[in-house]
This record gives C-alpha cells, structure tokens and sequence, in this order.
C-alpha cells in the first residue's frame, strides 16, 4: 500500500485536508434509498451524527455516520463533527431499531472527539457514550464500523463497537490528537508533529496492535484525488463483510464481538 511509505503527520495532513470526501458525499454513492431519521426522542437532535435506514445492494442496512464540514457554515452545522450526547443517542435509538428489525448496522467514523462543553457535560456526555459502548456490545445484529478519517476518543469509541473494523488507508485512530497528546505530555503543543509519530495511531499500527480487521486502500494521493474509485472500494468490502457476517450465528457473533474488545492492550512482559 502506498501508505507503507508514508508518515503518521503526512497521514494527518490529508485527513486535514478540506477537499477529503465525508459523509455526504459516499451515502448517496453506496446507498440507495436512504431515508434519514432525526432526534433521539429525549431532547433533540444533533448535527454531528447522521442516521437512517437505506439499502447495500438491496439489503436493508442501518446507516449511522459522523458528519463533517468542507466549510465553516457546515462546520457549524455539525458542530466540527463534534457530537453531543443527544447525537449518541439517536445513534442508540437507531441501532436498536434496527436489532428489532434484524438489519446490519453500519457505522462511519470520523470525529475529532465528542463536544467538551459545558452543555453537552450537564445533559450527560459521558454517560451517553458509555450506555453506547455497552449496548453496542451486545447488540443483536451485525455491526461494521469504518474510519473514514480521524476516531478520536470516546467519540470515535461510540461508534466503533463492532464486528469488524475497517479504516481508509490514511485514517487515524487515537485516545486523543497530537496537538492534546503534546500539550499533556509536555506541555507544548508545537511538538505535535512529534507526538503524532509516536502515539501509533495510523491505519497500519492498528491493524498491527489487531484493533482493525481491514484497511482500505486509497486512491494515489489521496481519497480526495478520486472519489469513484474509493466509494468503490468501500462498497466492495462493506458487500463482502456484510454477506459473511450475516450468515453468522448470532449467539457466536456477539461472543466473537466480546472477545475481540476484551484482547485489545494484552501484553506480555
């Protein structure tokens, strides 16, 4: 892959990158009939988070996905992709939809991190993304999660409980950013080119630390260089994974998921 010769800050440098395709751009590309679904039923709505129903080759999935802006009148739109806890519980409410209804769900993660702010702490923030990561857990359905470019935190962590992991080639999963890690660690935020070669955050490293199944390859330069080729290449492996992990035994399914989240961090010494 051409990301074997590339660096973590180069990586992050074209995650950055304002052209690089979110959301909006690959639902209508994969899906058909999407239909979105708003509100968590409790106290609104959020921006940050899109949810809905719509069709992968004809079968009925459940779409959940972080939303990002290409400027600052989207941005604002979706918070800076930065849910509120309403946001994590409409995609609660929409993955135990669709365990009713026994459809796959899909998740699309691309988040600086959940919103830190007063508001979003005083409607219960923590707790939203915590009920999330244990609901999800046992979810009785199929659930693929793919990074489309950065998974900070426990944002990221809401939505990343799953059955297989996937990331663009370039993306990035990390507890926080560089900028965060440089500024906590050594209390300068200029060194975060430095720290971002060092947390093991790229794609690669999670696929090696066997936090990620499936890393999906890019388009030279970049997902934003062709937008066919890298909605084509997401299709394919959401067709793929969605037709074996359907023909799983449930019960199996979720002891797989179980176990999967229970190895990450084993070491030896």
């Amino acid at each position: 892959m051409e990301n074997e010769t590339r660096t973590a800050w180069e990586c992050l440098q074209l995650i950055h990158n304002k052209n690089r395709p979110t959301i909006n751009d690959y639902i209508p590309l994969i899906f058909t009939d999407f239909y979105e679904m708003h509100g968590d039923r409790h106290y609104g709505d959020d921006g940050a988070i899109m949810g809905g129903i719509g069709r992968l080759n004809n079968i009925p999935v459940t779409i959940i996905a972080q939303v990002k802006g290409r400027d600052i009148n989207e941005n604002k739109n979706c918070n800076f992709a930065m849910p509120h806890p309403e946001g994590y519980r409409k995609a609660l409410r929409l993955a135990k939809q669709a365990e009713k209804f026994h459809r796959p769900v899909i998740c699309f993660i691309d988040t600086p991190g959940a919103f830190c702010g007063v508001a979003a702490e005083e409607r219960g923030q923590g707790e939203a993304i915590a009920k999330n990561i244990a609901e999800f857990m046992i979810l009785r359905t199929p659930i693929i999660s793919v990074v489309l470019g950065e998974a900070g935190s426990g944002g990221a962590l809401a939505l990343g409980v799953c059955d297989e992991l996937a990331m663009l080639e370039n993306a990035m999963y990390s507890v926080l950013s560089p900028r965060g890690f440089a500024s906590i660690l050594w209390k300068d935020a200029s060194r975060e080119q430095e720290a971002c070669e060092i947390m093991k955050i790229t794609a690669k490293d999670m696929l090696e630390l066997k936090i990620a199944e499936t890393v999906i390859e890019e388009p030279l330069g970049g997902a934003h260089n062709d937008l066919d080729k890298i909605t084509e290449n997401i299709k394919e492996f959401l067709s793929h994974k969605i037709s074996e992990i359907s023909q799983k035994d449930i019960d199996e399914l979720l002891k797989e998921r179980y176990t999967k989240f229970r190895k990450i961090g084993e070491f030896t010494e």
